[in-house]
């Protein structure tokens, strides 16, 4: 078989437009700049039925051949993941073979999209962020990962390779090579590393790691910093100045070498990773179990058998996560240790929860020192309602906002800490496909072969980019509540 060039049969007729048009659309970004700077200044005027009259002149015109310059390059992108999933890999090269791959991602996005666009108005602040092109574009990119990692690991509908094969012949081979054994995928669509192994498969599965840690990590981050955050700022005192010391003592530290010194082996064969996570799991516990105590404490005969099932489920569900074999803590009998994860994935875990909560702490304890002023919070108080129905009730459905904002932007600080964990060998095995740790790999070897580490780079790059945007979406649609 011959190697798959990037664009096929199909580049030979639309590549030439593609380049005509890119090229028309970078002229037409750069005079509309060059124009701005001359143009006079204009008051924006409404029509009759209120919406924006458009401009005029140069820049409008500008405007206009920009918006629809770019329309037509989204149309002629469309046409190459469309020829991709229709014709053979042969005649739509290596992008067509990705996008033919990712076919059940696409289709997850398109329904995904079009069902919370029909039904955005019933669905509070979520639905509001299809009212925002910046919080679109960011969402799509983030749910693109997540639902490559969910359909990769849980359908393997995606990857085209065992991500820890080695195949005789193709070390370090160019995209588009093709696989000589028989019975597999016939090509290695972004080429060989240089282990012989397949460079896309390595990258699609590695996104199963970040999508699996980094949001779970920063949830649990946010549940300790709630935790602790909501009596800290709401009773002041002594409490507020004792876990603030505690907070800022953790934060002196520069975050990277806290990482280091978390999951170094050393550090980790002393247990103290494992008494950590036994310290730090039981918050999501207490959480939830006030929250729910607070909620029905007028109503026993609902709280009481609901507390018990949570609390049984969440007692075992914490019990199984730190009873770990080869751990300091191994105490579960076999059959009721429900689960084990791997050591360097817990270790990674805590560090980032331990890393993120005390950040969380100060963000909530400011926000509840404002906000228990309010006078809906007097109101609450005069009520007779209790103190923590008022920081859970009260206090913190009010700073869902800035909460929401910076739960988007912690993803993205810990997927690049967990890229920089992987990228110096710390934490996860050595032979994980995780994005950090293939970049480490590839760069080795970067002057000579761009292609294995450059793919797991722009995965890291898009997704930290749509979590970012996504945020900045959020952001402005909550200031308009």
């Amino acid at each position: 078989m011959e190697p798959l060039s990037w664009t096929g049969a199909l580049g030979a007729v639309l590549n030439p437009v593609v380049i005509i048009t890119v090229s028309v659309l970078a002229i037409t970004v750069l005079a509309q700049i060059m124009a701005g700077f001359f143009a006079p200044a204009v008051t924006l005027q409404s029509n009759t039925d209120g919406t924006l009259m458009a401009r005029g002149g140069l820049l409008g015109r500008l405007e206009t051949a920009l918006k629809w310059t770019f329309v037509l390059n989204l149309c002629l992108a469309v046409v190459y993941l469309l020829g991709g999933i229709i014709l053979s890999y042969q005649g739509a090269g290596i992008l067509g073979g990705m996008a033919r791959r990712l076919l059940p991602v696409w289709i997850a996005l398109i329904v995904t999209f079009a069902v919370s666009i029909r039904f955005k108005r019933g669905l509070g602040l979520y639905g509001k962020l299809f009212d925002s092109t910046v919080g679109m574009i960011g969402f799509g990119l983030v749910m693109f990962w997540v639902y490559a990692a969910i359909l990769s690991g849980l359908f393997d509908m995606i990857s085209t390779h065992d991500p820890l094969r080695q195949i005789s012949g193709l070390k370090n081979k160019l995209p588009g090579v093709p696989v000589p054994e028989d019975g597999l995928f016939p090509y290695y669509l972004l080429g060989g590393d240089n282990l012989a192994r397949d460079v896309f498969s390595r990258m699609i599965e590695g996104s199963q790691i970040v999508i699996a840690i980094a949001p779970l990590a920063t949830v649990f981050a946010f549940m300790v910093g709630i935790t602790v955050g909501l009596p800290a700022g709401f009773y002041g005192g002594k409490l507020d100045v004792a876990l603030t010391f505690l907070a800022n003592l953790i934060l002196a530290f520069p975050v990277i070498l806290l990482f280091y010194l978390l999951v170094t082996p050393e550090i980790v064969a002393t247990g103290i990773p494992s008494y950590m996570a036994a310290v730090l799991f039981i918050f999501p516990i207490v959480f939830f179990g006030v929250l729910l105590n607070s909620r029905y404490y007028t109503q026993p005969a609902k709280r009481t058998p609901l507390l018990i099932v949570v609390m049984a489920v969440l007692g075992w569900l914490y019990l199984s996560l730190i009873s770990q074999d080869g751990t300091a803590l191994t105490f579960l009998p076999g059959w009721l240790d429900g689960f084990d994860i791997n050591p360097g994935i817990l270790v990674v875990f805590v560090s980032v929860v331990f890393v993120n909560a005390p950040t969380v702490f100060r963000i909530v304890r400011g926000l509840t020192m404002d906000i228990k002023t309010r006078d809906y919070v007097a109101a609450a108080q005069t009520r007779g309602e209790g103190a923590w129905y008022i920081m859970l009730w009260e206090i913190l459905p009010n700073a869902r906002g800035p909460l929401i904002v910076d739960f988007c932007l912690r993803i993205g600080y810990t997927t690049i800490l967990l890229g920089t964990l992987g990228f110096f060998g710390l934490g996860l095995p050595p032979e994980s496909p995780d994005w950090g740790s293939t970049i480490n790999e590839g760069r080795k070897l970067l002057l000579i072969f761009v292609h294995p580490p450059l793919p797991p780079a722009l995965a890291l790059l898009s997704l930290v980019l749509g979590l970012n945007l996504l945020a900045d979406g959020l952001r402005e649609e909550s200031l308009r509540d």
